[in-house]
């Protein structure tokens, strides 16, 4: 993709998210966008975001588990900005019309004690780099067209990527913990919707560790020079599939003695 075209596809999106009118598949509109033009949409995004004075407050990786790579077609896992606006407090109620087509999955959130950079930071590095680890929900929401209405023809990763992989906002639970109080691959939550629980899993899922799904996002940062700060709240990747999220819906995630977390869409 050129400069120009770039730019375009991260002013779609950007309106898109503003006016709450979800645009067509960029992956039709460029047919030979790379991941790596998908990432400088995104960051062409962030920077627009930026610009109108929302401060970047950490990261999220996605698509970490087989299923959902596998449906995708993919071998890798993506990563995606948080900015301060996509934060919500434990209990919170998202206002009606707040997002598109939210949906609703929890994850393991690492808060960074120090910033974290390079091609060789190791799995230690990252636990000595951790302030501490804590339940949360993220919220996904899409700004582009899940399908297109004429071809049906799917989003794929590029359209993910560039519409910052979904991110739209996380709930971070209150139980604050050490990184090595838990064993995290069997860390797991039972997520009900409405009081009926909609899924189950451990955070196994993701990568077979969470700590793997940091160091990733350290690696591939490094690629373009950038890196984790401290403070910095990473989601770790998800270890449930999506659940829809529609409006007065109550989500409420059990992570047994690592804590809980509950939001409600108004």
């Amino acid at each position: 993709m050129t400069p120009d075209q770039i730019a375009e596809a991260a002013s779609r999106l950007f309106e898109a998210e503003k006016t709450g009118t979800q645009c067509g598949l960029l992956s039709l509109a460029y047919p030979g966008m790379t991941l790596d033009d998908a990432y400088a949409v995104q960051s062409a995004l962030v920077a627009k975001k930026r610009a109108a004075g929302l401060a970047v407050i950490g990261w999220k990786i996605g698509l970490t588990s087989r299923a959902m790579q596998q449906a995708l077609n993919i071998t890798t896992p993506d990563s995606g900005v948080l900015l301060e606006d996509m934060f919500f407090a434990n209990g919170a109620t998202i206002p009606a019309g707040r997002f598109i087509q939210p949906r609703v999955e929890a994850e393991i959130a690492f808060v960074m004690k120090t910033g974290l950079a390079g091609r060789n930071v190791t799995r230690d590095d990252v636990l000595a780099a951790t302030a501490h680890v804590a339940p949360s929900l993220e919220i996904l929401d899409t700004r582009i067209l899940r399908a297109d209405p004429e071809t049906g023809k799917a989003r794929i990763i590029t359209d993910t990527i560039s519409d910052n992989a979904a991110n739209a906002g996380i709930v971070l639970g209150e139980a604050l913990h050490a990184v090595d109080a838990f064993d995290l691959r069997w860390v797991g939550a039972i997520v009900k919707r409405d009081g009926v629980v909609e899924e189950t899993g451990l955070g196994a899922g993701v990568l077979d560790d969470p700590v793997t799904g940091i160091l990733w996002l350290v690696h591939r940062l490094a690629q373009y020079g950038d890196g984790l700060s401290a403070g910095d709240i990473v989601l770790s990747g998800s270890f449930i599939r999506p659940i829809e999220a529609p409006s007065g819906s109550i989500f409420e995630a059990d992570f047994g003695g690592f804590g809980s977390v509950s939001v409600t869409f108004s």
